[in-house]
């Protein structure tokens, strides 16, 4: 993607100029007419670097800077000064500028400046991607526009103390999104709490969000501190907030406008707490049907981003898979894993209706279950459609339509077993030796799936 610039300046002549020097330079450019529009346009669009004069009627150069910083601390601003301005320029690097260009400017200084403040700001994302891949134990994938458009928007509202609500399809990764945001935030140092609504009864859920205080309630044999508190000046991250009973979004509601909860049995306090939620709902829907607070939604909503399902970023897959078989190959002790590029092929077209959290887990299953650290698009037609393979006719254990999961894990292993059979030349000592199991396991296995007569 082209990085963006964006000239905020009053004088017609000069963003002309700047505009032509920058585009020739290979960089995206919008230009604004003074400080009011440059800030409109950055509200709507982003960039990664400003560059705005420092003399401008109504709202100055500095002006500019500290609303900017305020903003989005990450985005590199450069000063146009003007002879004789220097200390003004002194002041505003002190402020927070990037850098400072002196007019009349040099066409090759101006490109040098704003490249190395463009590779200033990629090294200060790259350095938040790491801390949140750290915090996951996982790579961020996103090559898709799709993705990277999600990305360039956590990087814009991150630093902005603002609430997020994050929609999307159940495993597509809004949970790795909302860590991204923690990490970008200037509460990066401070707790992330993560709360999973539908993974709680909704009658413990209060307590586990408040806190309670000792004998609060039968088994309360000691206070316990909620989630709001444990991330008291941190994030708290609700995931899958719409699953949550009516009675507790009324005391989300009350945190969110005046920072105020109150455990189980005790008294109100307050906490400094930045709330990001989550939900495979359609929460505008919910709240119309009276099964979500409209209040609560609309606080909620102040800044809402979709994170696309994986079908709608095709261009993430690959790499994904490749993330995957990295990290889950190590887990198993594989040194030389292959990917067949038929597979390959396979998987960028196929629909993931559970999304990245499926596809992880397809590849896990590969591995797992590769015989010999090749996964292939027979191995997973093999794990996908097993009841094309049907069983020996009157093998043991043959659990028929009522165990389906026994069915498909014999069906693989027959798979698997007669492929290697067939490859040793039904050289039985070879064929255990392949698959790491005993010969006499072996025989008896044979003999199940009616590979070998008895």
């Amino acid at each position: 993607m082209q990085p963006r610039v964006l000239v905020i300046d009053d004088d017609a002549s000069l963003r002309y100029t700047l505009e032509a020097v920058l585009t020739d330079a290979g960089l995206l450019v919008e230009t604004c007419d003074g400080g009011e529009a440059g800030l409109a346009a950055f509200e709507a669009r982003g960039a990664d670097v400003v560059l705005t004069d420092l003399a401008m009627p109504g709202i100055d150069g500095m002006k500019v800077l500290t609303t900017l910083r305020a903003q989005d601390p990450s985005v590199p601003i450069l000063m146009l000064t003007a002879h004789g301005s220097e200390r003004v320029a002194v002041a505003a690097m002190k402020a927070g500028a990037h850098d400072y260009l002196p007019k009349p400017f040099d066409p090759d200084e101006l490109t040098l400046i704003v490249k190395r403040a463009i590779e200033t700001r990629e090294l200060r994302l790259q350095n938040a991607r790491l801390r949140t891949e750290a915090s996951l134990g996982r790579t961020i994938v996103a090559e898709s526009p799709a993705l990277r458009r999600v990305l360039d928007m956590v990087a814009r509202v991150a630093p902005k103390d603002v609430t997020i609500l994050f929609s999307g399809e159940s495993g597509s990764g809004k949970d790795v999104i909302a860590t991204a945001v923690h990490a970008h935030s200037r509460r990066a140092d401070k707790p992330f709490i993560r709360f999973n609504a539908a993974a709680i009864p909704s009658e413990l859920a209060e307590a586990e969000l408040f806190g309670h205080t000792k004998g609060a309630f039968t088994g309360a044999i000691a206070a316990k501190p909620g989630y709001f508190q444990q991330a008291d000046k941190g994030t708290l991250f609700i995931d899958e907030i719409g699953d949550l009973a009516l009675g507790i979004q009324a005391k989300i509601l009350r945190a969110l406008q005046s920072g105020e909860v109150q455990a189980v049995g005790g008294k109100a306090e307050h906490v400094d707490v930045r709330l990001i939620a989550a939900t495979n709902r359609d929460l505008a829907a919910e709240a119309k049907a009276g099964r979500f607070r409209e209040d609560l939604f609309y606080r909620l909503n102040v800044v809402p981003i979709r994170v696309p399902p994986l079908r709608e970023r095709n261009e993430d897959i690959e790499p994904l898979v490749h993330a995957f078989v990295k990290q889950y190959s190590e887990r198993y002790g594989m040194v030389q894993v292959s990917v067949e590029p038929a597979l390959l092929q396979a998987l960028k077209t196929h629909a993931w209706p559970g999304n990245v959290r499926e596809l992880e887990n397809t590849i896990a299953r590969l591995l797992a279950l590769s015989p010999d650290e090749r996964l292939t698009l027979a191995l997973w037609r093999a794990l996908d459609e097993p009841r094309s393979a049907p069983l020996a006719r009157g093998a043991a254990g043959d659990p028929g339509p009522a165990h389906p999961l026994r069915a498909r894990v014999e069906a693989f292993e027959r798979n698997i077993i007669a492929e290697q059979f067939e490859a040793s030349g039904k050289n039985q000592s070879e064929t255990a030796r392949r698959l790491g199991v005993s010969r006499p396991a072996l025989i008896e296995k044979l003999h199940k799936y009616g590979l070998v007569e008895r």
